[in-house]
């Protein structure tokens, strides 16, 4: 059975944390954002495709009486292949998912996005997205790193940020390729920008390939590395979606 979190709003200072019209923002400047009590919740039976929703600020009170949270329990896993992810500011439900033509859900990486083949960014695409959404940004990282059995270092293969909403999808390739006004990308763990592919130096390695929709355009940042951006986008994250892939090197 899958993992549950609810965590109920809190009051803030003196104050209570309100809700934020999605229209309200449209740009938010890249600076320390203080961490705000948030709600997750993760929905799929397995790690390989999940659908997070994240809640910043919110005055909605979520009471529960023990025979629903029975009946919640009892029947999520037969839902979390089809539950749909809720705009974090109220919106109608959306399904927002990350899929690749290329590969699948815990799937291998086919070797012409890695360092044994062209070594390119692989297509990706989002059907749907969260009302209120003003811009993406997409981190592929490593948690495997160097070995998975002994990891000690997530690997950032790819930082991307501020896709306008406009977009469905990256095409292969999409890194070296012109990209939408506005689009930026930051600092990999080579260092340098743009996408790095998989190379992992023993065993079969995770991928994750991680979708976030933002409520406003990132501004202020200047090739920034994952936690960089990270921290810019705290409170700002109306859903995050996912997909995992697999690669061991043949050689």
């Amino acid at each position: 059975m899958p993992d549950v979190f609810i965590r109920e709003p809190i009051a803030h200072g003196k104050r209570s944390i309100s809700t934020v019209h999605p229209f309200r923002r449209r740009e938010c400047v890249a600076q320390p954002v203080e961490h705000l009590p948030f709600k997750q919740r993760v929905a799929g039976s397995s790690p390989a495709a999940f659908t997070i929703e994240r809640t910043g600020r919110t005055t909605k009170t979520q009471t529960l009486t023990c025979a629903a949270k029975l009946l919640i329990l009892t029947v999520l896993p037969a839902l979390t292949a089809v539950l749909p992810a809720t705009g974090a500011q109220g919106g109608d439900p959306v399904s927002f998912t990350l899929l690749s033509p290329a590969f699948g859900p815990m799937q291998p990486i086919p070797s012409a996005y890695t360092c044994e083949g062209k070594n390119i960014s692989p297509p990706l695409a989002w059907p749907h997205l969260p009302q209120g959404t003003r811009s993406l940004a997409l981190i592929v990282d490593d948690p495997d790193a160097p070995d998975p059995k002994a990891p000690k270092t997530t690997w950032v293969h790819w930082v991307f940020f501020n896709l306008p909403p406009t977009s469905k999808g990256l095409a292969e390739g999409a890194a070296i390729l012109p990209l939408p006004a506005g689009t930026l990308q930051g600092l990999n763990s080579w260092n340098r920008t743009g996408y790095g592919g998989p190379c992992p130096p023993i065993g079969r390695h995770r991928y994750f390939h991680r979708l976030y929709a933002l409520d406003c355009v990132l501004t202020g940042l200047q090739q920034p590395s994952k936690s960089v951006l990270e921290s810019a986008m705290k409170g700002h994250i109306l859903a995050e979606t996912g997909l995992v892939g697999t690669y061991e090197k043949k050689k």
